[in-house]
């Protein structure tokens, strides 16, 4: 069965058209069919094969219509908007990129000029002083200045190879201008190379330091003797009377170009007055003492762990109002050693120092006491010992009493030991 396009529509889909049939319109109409028979046929088989394959679909609504316009724009919104961020993005990284690249240039530049090494061995001969506690990287740009060595760098990596960066020594060192950076590192760590330092060491004492100062400085002995005699005037404080022995601060100081003799010793006894105060030491006489109570422990004994004790039967034997008793008081004011004492020695009367005749603590302190020997003068160990022997000098095993029998028993034991060692 064919059908027309018009037949697809309801009455009412076309206001124009009357469905009803005109009287007498009959023949007519069938006059036209028959007419255009073959045409009609045609035309109705080109609309059949698309309207029979696929049905109409209806027309959108306006409200789908909108729906759609809707998503197609936040589709190109979000489009234009991570496109613009990509953007962003990629020039935002560019200019980081090119901002690290120009400050590392600079960087970049130096390390290449630093890295520079003279090839060695070098020319005219220096001195070169490394104060104590002086940085690697401070030493290294003082070389530079001096034009001893080409670069930072250099020195920095040759001492990094070693591993010797805490192995500077302090201390005047003879090198040479326009040295290779490995060659300066080997003197500067080698401890027998450095000269010009004066190293004060705790149990020494202030007549040795004062020759070696006087070596080191190249100062006349004499200027530093002329001190001692003058009883320290102007540098001393009130309580060491006249007396540089314990007012010494242990330490390494850079003697080589001081302009004099006071110069050097002023900057010992400060340093040491300073020390005592950062230690809580009381000041006045009472400072005085504790000095001269740690200067005995100094040398009585050489362990840590025996500073406490001997301190401690100081105190035991000053309340009770008896000797000391202690060879090392007598030996210093003897002048030599302990192990060089004589029966006659033991006996003189006349050494102010003679802690065997002579009651109460000695008029100076005997040696330059450390920080150990110091804060167990302040804070003896708790016991009633009033006698200790060190039974062995090797190993410095120290026996404390307050018994004298048990007394002699160890001074037996240290004789067997002396016997045995020589």
């Amino acid at each position: 069965m064919n059908h027309r396009l018009e037949d697809f529509f309801s009455d009412g889909d076309d206001p124009d058209r009357d469905s009803t049939p005109k009287h007498g319109d009959d023949s007519s109409e069938g006059t036209m069919n028959a007419q255009n028979d073959e045409h009609v046929d045609e035309s109705d088989a080109f609309e059949n094969s698309l309207f029979i394959a696929e049905p109409p679909r209806p027309p959108k609504s306006r409200k789908d219509m909108r729906r759609k316009r809707s998503r197609v724009k936040q589709r190109r919104l979000i489009s234009v908007i991570l496109a613009i961020s990509i953007v962003i993005i990629i020039a935002a990284a560019a200019i980081f990129v090119t901002i690290k690249v120009r400050s590392l240039a600079p960087q970049i530049e130096n390390s290449r000029e630093y890295a520079a090494d003279y090839p060695g061995p070098g020319r005219v001969v220096v001195d070169f002083t490394v104060d104590e506690g002086e940085s690697a990287d401070s030493v290294a740009a003082g070389l530079v200045k001096a034009g001893i060595i080409k670069s930072k760098a250099a020195f920095t990596q040759a001492i990094s190879a070693t591993g010797e960066q805490s192995a500077i020594y302090p201390g005047t060192f003879t090198l040479k201008l326009r040295m290779k950076a490995s060659d300066v590192v080997t003197i500067l760590t080698d401890q027998s190379k450095a000269g010009g330092f004066l190293e004060v060491k705790a149990g020494d004492k202030a007549s040795d330091i004062f020759k070696k100062a006087a070596n080191m400085s190249g100062l006349p002995l004499k200027n530093f003797t002329a001190l001692i005699t003058d009883k320290g005037a102007g540098i001393l404080p009130a309580e060491a009377d006249g007396s540089f022995e314990g007012w010494l601060q242990p330490g390494s100081y850079n003697v080589k170009n001081a302009g004099s003799a006071k110069e050097i010793v002023t900057n010992l006894v400060q340093k040491r007055i300073e020390h005592l105060d950062e230690l809580g030491v009381p000041t006045g006489s009472k400072r005085e003492d504790i000095l001269k109570i740690a200067s005995i422990a100094e040398a009585e004994v050489n362990q840590e762990q025996y500073y406490g004790k001997v301190a401690r039967v100081i105190d035991n034997r000053l309340a009770q109002g008896t000797p000391l008793g202690m060879d090392s008081t007598i030996a210093y004011g003897e002048g030599v050693s302990a192990s060089e004492l004589t029966t006659k020695m033991l006996e003189d009367s006349s050494n102010a120092y003679n802690s065997r005749i002579h009651k109460g603590l000695p008029p100076t302190p005997i040696s330059i006491p450390g920080d150990s020997a110091i804060k167990a003068a302040l804070s003896p160990d708790a016991g009633n010992w009033i006698y200790f022997v060190t039974v062995n000098l090797d190993t410095g095993e120290t026996k404390f009493t307050n018994d004298a029998d048990q007394f002699q028993e160890y001074v037996k034991e240290y004789k067997a030991w002396e016997a045995k060692n020589g």
